[in-house]
């Protein structure tokens, strides 16, 4: 099987640093971020359609910089990653937040209609994770079991589909029950990268119980001893338990801090927003700052706040300057 290392890990180096040069858990990269300073004469509209995965980190960054900027206008809508590309190539949102990276064909429509393609940024790292019921045994599991488990198709070389827990393991009674499967829908960027990473680029099963949130995936497992499911980590509740996961055999690796900061963690990745930024032209003001915000000490304590990881300062000025901002 090959092995994927979604992650750039010289970023992940400097997040590693800074992440222990820090003493209190919320600090985020310590002093190297700046901290945000309000601007005069910002006002007009926000418009953000994207990633149900992203919904709550964009409600808090957008309700803070309307505190900040209590005359402007903002709108979010969070249907799923595969409406930021045509909300964004239309014009009916300026900032289209992602789960997982613009796929060819939806880069190529926008450069077809602009002349020019759509501009990544990195705003946040997370990782999806395999939640089971909290009182569920399993000590952890392979992507080669992840696949037979959700998958169709076994492409992570697995000979047979488990459909009980009794077939991992599991002695109880209880575990010769079918395996209750929850996870995203169609337009889920978490359901696009699991499929492409976690089942190695094979099929779900019709099973698989899809859900039009992450909120959701994580709330049904917690209903039945028998459930998995697969969701961003920042939706974890406490009748969940998140599992070690491998890329190959038992070498379980626990998605830590540090092990998503490190690429080791298998299911690692970074989230993004998409902008619509003319090379010839400059930001508006408004989505100047907006930026300005997200990459600012304030802004990523809310990454933090959602149960995500903040981007090391380094990069944090490079996505910067992707959009013409150096300060």
């Amino acid at each position: 099987m090959t092995k994927k290392q979604p992650i750039n890990f010289k970023y992940f180096a400097l997040a590693i640093i800074s992440l222990f040069s820090c003493t209190a858990s919320m600090a985020v990269h310590c002093s190297e971020l700046p901290t945000y300073q309000k601007s005069i004469g910002i006002a007009g509209s926000l418009t953000s359609v994207g990633s149900d995965t992203l919904a709550g980190l964009t409600t808090l960054w957008v309700e803070e910089f309307k505190s900040i900027y209590p005359n402007i206008n903002a709108q979010v809508q969070a249907s799923g990653s595969a409406t930021a590309p045509p909300a964004l190539n239309e014009g009916t949102a300026q900032f289209g937040p992602m789960s997982r990276k613009m796929r060819s064909r939806e880069n190529d429509v926008f450069e077809r209609d602009h002349g020019y393609p759509p501009t990544e940024l990195k705003i946040a790292i997370d990782a999806i994770g395999i939640f089971v019921h909290k009182d569920n045994p399993i000590k952890g599991l392979s992507f080669e079991q992840i696949d037979a488990i959700f998958s169709s198709t076994l492409n992570c070389g697995g000979n047979k589909m488990m459909t009980t827990w009794s077939q991992l393991g599991i002695p109880y009674q209880w575990g010769k029950r079918s395996i209750q499967l929850f996870g995203r829908n169609s337009v889920s960027g978490t359901y696009g990268y699991f499929k492409k990473v976690a089942l190695c680029g094979g099929d779900f099963k019709r099973g698989v119980n899809e859900q039009p949130g992450s909120a959701s995936v994580v709330q049904s497992v917690a209903s039945s001893i028998t459930t998995i499911g697969y969701s961003g980590m920042g939706y974890r509740v406490s009748g969940v338990k998140l599992i070690p996961i491998s890329r190959e055999g038992d070498d379980y690796v626990e998605p830590t801090q540090e092990n998503i900061f490190t690429g080791r963690y298998p299911l690692s990745r970074y989230l993004y927003i998409y902008v619509n930024k003319n090379p010839a032209h400059p930001l508006s003001p408004i989505e100047r700052e907006f930026l300005r915000f997200i990459y600012s000490k304030q802004g990523q304590r809310l990454v933090q706040r959602e149960g995500y990881l903040a981007v090391p300062a380094e990069l944090a000025k490079h996505e910067l300057a992707k959009v013409g901002i150096y300060d």
